[in-house]
């Protein structure tokens, strides 16, 4: 069987096939998040060991998501935030295809009722996110996307109830570049380095997977991230970067890779541009 035949997304046949399974496993998690999100400022909240919060509506979602991804496909290893020991394992206890989960990733956007937390769900293929969807229950919105093993590039948005509608990231207009960053994390001094000699038009903040997923619609150019985060953070939203078009690079300018050990990033930067 040759290597694009044993892919899960060989075709865009498949990628759809797939995607259309992930939409609706997300949208299911995200009813359950919603379920507590009228009561989230009351809601407990309790700090794991890197000092991250979570509460019940994480776990919901976490127990819905991982059921649900292992009937559908029981021979590929699941990582999700939530596992316990998820931070101490890496590829070489997964292998090169597996789950990527962060079932509400933007937990402290969730305690605050900013409404941009999104349930992430990717697949990575040999250190690569091949497919991905991001859906931000509050706002009723979802991105797909995914690069399939025959090249194909494509990327999605959809409303809750509403057929996707394809979208693609954008060269840098001549008026200069849309920044996005963090909401809440982030390095003002080392932004600044970065951005410096670059032609900005304006700057946005959002929280949660949502700045990939303006990066992949055309809204925003760069996401420059030199905080930490995790793998599950932001293979969801990479996948669907990846499919409209853009990349997502180390500071030093090498493609951002997963399955790392203890699946933790190094700084990165998101472009949407095409070229």
């Amino acid at each position: 069987m040759s290597e694009a035949a044993s892919h899960p997304v060989a075709t865009r046949s498949d990628a759809d096939d797939l995607l259309s399974v992930l939409r609706t496993i997300a949208e299911r998690a995200g009813k359950e998040i919603l379920g507590y999100y009228a009561e989230a400022k009351e809601i407990e909240v309790t700090t794991k060991a890197d000092d991250s919060p979570l509460t019940e509506a994480d776990l919901a979602a976490h127990r819905l998501i991982t059921q649900m991804l292992k009937t559908l496909t029981p021979n590929i290893p699941i990582v999700s935030e939530e596992d316990e020991g998820a931070n101490a394992a890496d590829a070489a206890t997964v292998g090169k295809r597996f789950w990527l989960v962060d079932p509400l990733d933007g937990t402290k956007e969730f305690i605050s009722g900013s409404g941009e937390f999104t349930v992430n769900i990717a697949l990575i293929e040999d250190g690569k996110p091949v497919i991905g969807v991001v859906h931000a229950p509050a706002m009723a919105m979802t991105w797909a996307g995914a690069v399939t093993a025959e090249g194909e590039r494509f990327a999605t948005f959809n409303e809750t109830d509403h057929p996707p509608m394809e979208i693609n990231g954008r060269t840098i207009p001549p008026e200069g570049a849309t920044v996005v960053a963090s909401r809440r994390h982030g390095d003002p001094a080392s932004l600044e380095k970065f951005l410096g000699g670059r032609k900005i038009a304006d700057t946005r903040n959002a929280g949660s997977s949502i700045k990939f997923c303006l990066l992949a619609s055309g809204k925003a150019d760069i996401y420059p991230r030199f905080g930490r985060t995790m793998e599950w953070d932001t293979a969801a939203g990479h996948a669907v970067l990846a499919g409209a078009g853009g990349r997502v690079e180390t500071v030093a300018g090498e493609p951002l890779h997963y399955g790392k050990p203890g699946f933790e990033n190094p700084e990165f930067v998101g472009y949407g541009a095409k070229d």
